[in-house]
């Protein structure tokens, strides 16, 4: 069992606050599932293994962070409405085309979608499509407003499926990085894991990357010309 030491025990202890310790009242709050809070606080009590927790939680995906760009700055310019409209517009776009690839798991949250896959292959194919068609979308609009482009990051690995994105992990985190903060308008940025994974293909190639933002090795993906 994972052990608290006394020095933890005692710190608790003499913490002059109430502590949150009902799994129901914190998943209220829509972080994590009740059944997550309840593991999480066995845990943290000794009651649950980190190794049970780990066998009961973990899986292997491929996670695709997907961010559009301008969303603040068409709201300032254009309106809030105006922004709405593009997160339409990149939705009915994007999420036919992730479906294609197969993806296990779409979620939208703002501006932002995530999405998991059983393979990065899939994840950086999909990934690639979505950036044609939103150019496409873009060139053959209707009206004069300018469409949204898209940034991606891609992760791959062992992760916990817990949470809203079922993939709570390093993973998850350094996708979430590369798609939101880093990544450039039509571009895929992808984690080592997805490089190791995906090196040899002949029809992608990966250009080593770095940003003041990572402190981790990453890679820009692009179809092979």
């Amino acid at each position: 069992m994972l052990k608290r030491s006394a020095k933890a025990q005692a710190a608790e202890n003499s913490f002059p606050y109430p502590l949150l310790n009902d799994a129901a009242v914190l998943a209220s709050f829509q972080g994590w599932r009740e059944q997550e809070y309840e593991d999480l606080l066995a845990v943290q009590r000794g009651v649950l293994s980190e190794a049970q927790f780990r066998e009961k939680y973990c899986w292997t995906t491929a996670i695709m962070v997907l961010d559009m760009t301008d969303f603040t700055k068409c709201a300032m310019q254009e309106g809030a409405l105006a922004s709405l409209l593009k997160i339409v517009e990149a939705h009915q776009v994007c999420i036919p085309a992730l479906n294609e690839a197969g993806a296990g798991f779409i979620r939208s949250f703002a501006d932002d979608l995530v999405a998991l896959f059983e393979n990065p292959s899939d994840a950086v194919g999909a990934a690639f499509e979505i950036h044609a068609r939103m150019q496409l979308f873009a060139e053959r609009k209707a009206d004069e407003r300018q469409s949204v482009s898209c940034c991606i990051g891609i992760g791959y690995g062992e992760v916990m499926k817990i949470g809203p994105n079922f993939a709570q992990g390093d993973e998850m985190n350094r996708a979430s990085v590369l798609g939101e903060d880093i990544a450039d308008g039509g571009q895929t940025l992808v984690t080592h894991n997805v490089f190791a994974a995906l090196r040899e293909r002949q029809d992608m190639t990966f250009k080593d990357a770095q940003h003041p933002a990572a402190a981790f090795p990453f890679y820009r993906a692009s179809p092979a010309a």
